[in-house]
Protein backbone atom coordinates (compact mmCIF):
# COMPACT_ATOMS: atom_id res chain seq x y z
CA UNK A 1 0.00 0.00 0.00
CA UNK A 2 1.36 3.32 -0.95
CA UNK A 3 0.22 7.24 0.08
CA UNK A 4 1.95 10.24 -1.02
CA UNK A 5 2.57 13.55 1.58
CA UNK A 6 0.65 16.37 0.50
CA UNK A 7 0.81 20.14 1.89
CA UNK A 8 -2.47 20.64 4.66
CA UNK A 9 -2.51 24.14 5.30
CA UNK A 10 1.48 24.82 6.22
CA UNK A 11 2.04 21.49 7.45
CA UNK A 12 2.70 18.32 5.54
CA UNK A 13 -0.32 15.37 5.69
CA UNK A 14 -0.52 12.13 5.02
CA UNK A 15 -3.72 10.03 3.88
CA UNK A 16 -4.29 7.06 5.77
CA UNK A 17 -6.73 4.36 3.41
CA UNK A 18 -9.97 3.30 5.29
CA UNK A 19 -9.44 -0.75 4.93
CA UNK A 20 -6.08 0.12 6.82
CA UNK A 21 -7.41 2.18 9.38
CA UNK A 22 -9.99 -0.97 9.79
CA UNK A 23 -7.99 -3.22 9.95
CA UNK A 24 -6.54 -1.20 13.05
CA UNK A 25 -9.58 -0.33 14.49
CA UNK A 26 -8.44 3.65 14.49
CA UNK A 27 -11.76 5.26 13.83
CA UNK A 28 -11.99 9.28 13.28
CA UNK A 29 -10.73 11.27 16.10
CA UNK A 30 -8.88 7.91 17.67
CA UNK A 31 -5.46 9.20 19.57
CA UNK A 32 -2.31 8.15 17.72
CA UNK A 33 1.49 8.06 18.76
CA UNK A 34 3.89 8.76 16.52
CA UNK A 35 7.74 7.37 16.84
CA UNK A 36 10.69 7.46 14.59
CA UNK A 37 12.02 4.11 14.27
CA UNK A 38 15.49 4.44 12.21
CA UNK A 39 14.36 5.64 9.24
CA UNK A 40 10.32 4.63 9.46
CA UNK A 41 7.36 6.19 11.07
CA UNK A 42 5.20 3.89 13.32
CA UNK A 43 1.89 5.32 14.16
CA UNK A 44 0.57 3.03 17.21
CA UNK A 45 -3.47 3.59 18.75
CA UNK A 46 -3.46 5.01 22.17
CA UNK A 47 -5.25 2.78 24.77
CA UNK A 48 -7.39 4.42 26.78
CA UNK A 49 -5.66 5.24 30.31
CA UNK A 50 -8.52 4.58 32.89
CA UNK A 51 -10.79 7.91 33.94
CA UNK A 52 -9.07 9.84 36.86
CA UNK A 53 -10.36 11.77 39.09
CA UNK A 54 -10.03 15.13 39.99
CA UNK A 55 -8.64 14.13 42.79
CA UNK A 56 -6.57 11.88 41.78
CA UNK A 57 -5.12 14.64 39.02
CA UNK A 58 -4.25 16.95 41.53
CA UNK A 59 -2.55 14.43 43.90
CA UNK A 60 -0.15 13.49 40.61
CA UNK A 61 0.09 16.94 39.37
CA UNK A 62 1.33 18.14 43.25
CA UNK A 63 2.80 14.98 44.39
CA UNK A 64 1.10 14.95 47.84
CA UNK A 65 -2.27 14.14 49.49
CA UNK A 66 -5.38 16.59 48.57
CA UNK A 67 -5.58 17.54 52.43
CA UNK A 68 -2.07 19.17 52.14
CA UNK A 69 -2.96 21.05 49.07
CA UNK A 70 -3.58 24.22 49.93
CA UNK A 71 -4.42 27.81 47.80
CA UNK A 72 -2.19 29.36 45.43
CA UNK A 73 0.94 31.04 47.43
CA UNK A 74 -0.61 34.42 48.34
CA UNK A 75 -4.24 33.71 47.08
CA UNK A 76 -5.28 32.66 51.13
CA UNK A 77 -7.50 35.50 51.13
CA UNK A 78 -10.62 36.51 49.79
CA UNK A 79 -10.68 39.06 47.47
CA UNK A 80 -13.00 41.94 47.40
CA UNK A 81 -13.84 43.33 43.83
CA UNK A 82 -16.05 46.03 45.08
CA UNK A 83 -20.18 46.28 44.11
CA UNK A 84 -21.05 44.83 40.86
CA UNK A 85 -21.21 47.12 37.64
CA UNK A 86 -23.92 47.18 35.37
CA UNK A 87 -25.92 44.57 34.58
CA UNK A 88 -24.44 41.57 36.32
CA UNK A 89 -26.59 38.99 37.51
CA UNK A 90 -26.02 38.23 41.19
Amino acid sequence: MYATIQKWGNSQGLRLPKPLLDSLGIRENDRVELRQDGDAIVIRKLRHAAHRTLEERLTSFYGKPLEEIGPPEGEEEEVSWGRPEGGEAW
